[in-house]
């Protein structure tokens, strides 16, 4: 049964990268304890990493696309949220160019060339 647990724990790459199997030589259960934390560890943290990025991009995209004065920030954070990565380059690709300043009336940021603000609607 030890050299179950060793040969499974030396299969995790996480395990590897740590030099958890090396801990102990006589005893493969504490490698195999080690490299089975490391690998759930890893597991679970990169979708979780992934989930975050996601969500602050979305909330980027739906901010600039009000600043920025497009009709329907909605859509493209839909485009964004299944395309992902090519969602995100199209929408930076095809949305108004220029520079963002604070609107006097509400500070929320708007196109320096929009006539009207596209929070509050001030000129």
């Amino acid at each position: 049964m030890n050299s179950f647990l060793t040969r499974s724990a030396r299969l995790c790459l996480p395990a590897l990268l740590l030099g958890a199997p090396l801990l102990a030589d006589d005893d493969g259960g504490v490698a195999a304890a080690l490299s089975c934390l490391a690998c759930s560890g890893t597991l679970v943290l990169i979708p979780i990493v992934i989930l975050v990025v996601n969500i602050a991009l979305l909330v980027w995209v739906a901010r600039d696309a009000k600043a920025r004065g497009m009709d329907s920030p909605v859509l493209w954070m839909a485009l964004v949220l299944f395309l992902s990565v090519v969602g995100l380059i199209i929408y930076v690709l095809s949305r108004p160019k220029g520079e963002l300043v604070e609107c006097q009336n509400c500070k929320n940021k708007r196109l320096l060339v929009s006539t009207r603000c596209p929070h509050c609607g001030a000129a």
